[in-house]
């Protein structure tokens, strides 16, 4: 999430997804997190710094990948640190001035850890699934383009 953007307008089950879908992209790419997120309750896109559009196996996985933790439950909790300390784990690059000396750090399980000042579910089991409706790519940017299901 930028912390630049008003938090209160996030829909915590699709915001939670969202660092699902970084943690997953980031895994399997070693590219890091989205440079540019746009959340919203019905669709919402993350952008990637990239080189190519994503395989239909590989969009495959990623939603495989992100279920499974949905379906597994994993605990979201947050915790604070201290700046000196966050250096070691974060990058802060999209980290304001004003964000202080003390951060906020959102996990969910062991899956994925980030810095995070927007709303979250508790629990992973309250995002319902997950899909990608599409993707693009265009100059060195691979956006994503994304949707949840609420849980039944």
């Amino acid at each position: 999430m930028d912390y630049n953007e008003n938090p209160k307008e996030y829909y915590p089950p699709m915001h939670t997804a969202e660092h699902l879908l970084n943690g997953t992209m980031d895994q399997m790419f070693k590219r890091g997190r989205s440079f540019s997120a746009h959340i919203e309750k019905k669709k919402s896109k993350c952008d990637y710094h990239f080189d190519r559009d994503l395989t239909s196996e590989e969009i495959k996985t990623i939603e495989d990948k992100i279920n499974a933790v949905i379906s597994s439950d994993q605990q979201v909790k947050e915790e604070f640190m201290k700046r000196d300390d966050a250096a070691k784990y974060f990058s802060f690059k999209r980290l304001p001035e004003e964000a202080g000396e003390t951060l906020r750090v959102i996990s969910i399980g062991d899956y994925d850890k980030c810095l995070c000042s927007g709303p979250h579910v508790t629990s992973t089991k309250e995002i319902g699934g997950f899909r990608i409706i599409s993707t693009g790519f265009e100059n060195g940017v691979l956006r994503v383009r994304f949707k949840i299901n609420e849980p039944k």
